[in-house]
């Protein structure tokens, strides 16, 4: 089958079949997690993510190729869920960039270009790339996208070609990163792109299948893993802003004019300053987003429009705000700080409500939020500067993607558990300058030694372990530290693999399916063994880890 272009309606077609199928296939690249826990998340990541792009390419009135485009890339961006959902973000960003500048088609030259502009985009988006993994695969894959479309113009021929490239990379991704091999699994992102691919592919071809076999037997018994349930967590809260000026005004400005320079965007958001104050210009030349308060609405989107079309335009009257505010009880005025905690588990968000942090995420482990959900939290409080704890590894890229759209100034605090969160918490000094009370977080959270306790969902041999599927296990932020077979044995053993002869405060957080009797006689028992040490129990009510332990 020859076909040497693609036009709008084939794009959008590619789009929905990938997230589709991804979609469909989501429990399988969940179950290609390093570890064998119950709360691997990249497939059910990277499907959230797809999904956004897919339902701004949905709600595209035409089929304008560069229209379609800045859909994928906005909607990605917005839906964009942990690490591997951030990553995808970006590679569909590159891919839009390129192929953007398509007029009516989009030939073999066109995708591989934007294949090699998706690769380099990702690569920037992570401050410490590592090799083995998904940004590999689009590597790979677009490198021999370069040398094949200097010949080839069959794309059917041509992402046939680079499926096949991506699957051998995959395949080798073991080798290039051995905790993989210990695991033994292929890369779950990389998998996860591949389905994304085939989708186009499949779309190509008229095909509707959604369940695909997979050729990754270096996996040892990972299947059957449940797929994980999340439920978007929607924000409710109150927003309070500053009215010396009037409206608050928000929009996007979407097909710029071919004449467009970023230099011109540089001068538009100086002549809003202007005319107004809380200023926010992001973009380039394929897209900007616009926020300002100003008395004048009228000439902000005038200015705009000197640039290209405009497009969800959001206008707020904060006057009529403020008098609702002042019948309800007064105003409040913009306060310099605010804080924004992730975590899931009433007990989790309780603690962190008790110390002063304004808005909590539900979020964690299977329920990563995307970059749009952080942004809107910060959005809504009533702060200048806004502190954001992820409190888990696979969201830090989220969190810093959501400063690109969101009008509050992020500082994200990058820590990778919750007892890291309570810390960091707990060293906030609003007299501080913001960059001196990140810097004291940092510091905080150094100290911090923590541990989890869950149970194993498949068989696996990993970090020294032959584990069977229903093991308890003990994990410190990198690895398997221990297993068992009760629950209250391994938590024991886990801590004392985190304490030693420095320590002086315990923290036990319990959750998933442990009572309060039977956290408060564990505690005993650690409070007679350490002696020396403050033990404290806290309520978690977090899914799937029976406890939660820091050692300071």
């Amino acid at each position: 089958m020859a076909q040497k272009s693609i036009n709008g309606v084939m794009l959008r077609k590619m789009i929905l079949n990938g997230a589709k199928l991804l979609d469909s296939n989501k429990q399988h690249v969940d179950s290609l997690n390093v570890f064998p826990v119950p709360d691997g998340d990249t497939g059910t990541n990277m499907s959230l993510t797809l999904i956004s792009a897919a339902k701004e390419v949905t709600s595209c009135p035409n089929n304008d190729i560069k229209t379609l485009c800045d859909a994928i890339s906005k909607g990605a961006l917005r839906g964009a869920r942990g690490n591997s959902g951030v990553i995808t973000s970006q590679i569909l960003k590159g891919l839009s960039i390129e192929l953007a500048n398509c007029e009516n088609e989009i030939t073999v030259k066109d995708l591989s270009r934007a294949m090699v502009k998706g690769s380099e985009v990702a690569y920037k988006a992570v401050t410490k790339p590592q090799e083995g993994t998904i940004l590999t695969v689009i590597r790979v894959m677009s490198e021999h996208s370069a040398k094949i479309s200097k010949r080839m113009t069959n794309i059917i021929d041509f992402f046939n070609s680079v499926i096949k490239v991506g699957e051998e990379t995959l395949k080798q991704t073991p080798e290039m990163l051995p905790m993989l091999k210990k695991a033994g699994v292929v890369d779950a992102g990389g998998r996860g792109l591949l389905i994304v691919f085939q989708g186009f592919l499949n779309s190509l071809l008229g095909k509707e299948e959604v369940n695909l076999e997979f050729d990754d037997s270096i996996m040892k018994a990972a299947e059957g893993k449940p797929t994980n349930n999340y439920e978007q967590f929607h924000v409710n809260l109150t927003e309070l802003d500053a009215i010396e000026f009037a409206y608050c005004t928000e929009f996007f400005v979407i097909n710029l004019k071919p004449t467009t320079k970023e230099s011109d965007v540089d001068v538009f958001r100086e002549r809003l300053m202007k005319i107004g104050d809380c200023v926010l210009v992001i973009g380039d030349t394929s897209m900007v987003k616009v926020h300002v308060h100003t008395n004048n609405p009228g000439q902000a989107l005038s200015y705009a429009l000197e640039l290209g079309e405009l497009d969800r335009i959001k206008i707020e009257n904060m006057l009529e705000q403020n008098r609702a505010l002042m019948a309800h009880g007064g105003e409040e005025e913009l306060a310099q700080y605010g804080m924004v905690s992730v975590c899931s588990g009433e007990g989790l968000a309780a603690i962190f409500k008790d110390l002063a942090v304004d808005e909590i995420i539900e979020g964690g482990q299977t329920m990563n939020p995307s970059a749009e959900d952080i942004a809107k939290a910060c959005d809504k409080i009533a702060a200048r500067d806004i502190f954001v704890f992820p409190n888990n590894k696979n969201i830090i890229l989220a969190a810093e993607q959501a400063k690109e759209i969101s009008k509050r100034t992020i500082h994200v605090v990058p820590t990778v558990n919750i007892p890291q969160g309570i810390a960091a918490v707990l060293a906030y000094s609003p007299t501080d300058a913001a960059n001196e009370i990140v810097d004291n977080m940092k510091e905080a959270i150094k100290s911090i030694k923590a541990g989890s306790v869950t149970f194993a969902v498949r068989n696996a041999s990993i970090d020294g372990f032959d584990l069977k599927e229903g093991d308890i296990i003990g994990l410190n932020d990198k690895h398997i530290v221990t297993k068992g077979e009760d629950v209250e044995t391994v938590t024991e053993e886990l801590i004392d693999k985190l304490a030693n002869k420095d320590t002086s405060n315990i923290n036990i957080i319990y959750g998933y399916k442990t009572t309060e009797e039977e956290a408060n006689a564990f505690a005993e028992k650690i409070t007679e063994k350490y002696d020396m040490c403050d033990v404290e129990v806290l309520f978690g009510g977090q899914a799937l880890y029976y406890y939660i332990i820091s050692v300071e």
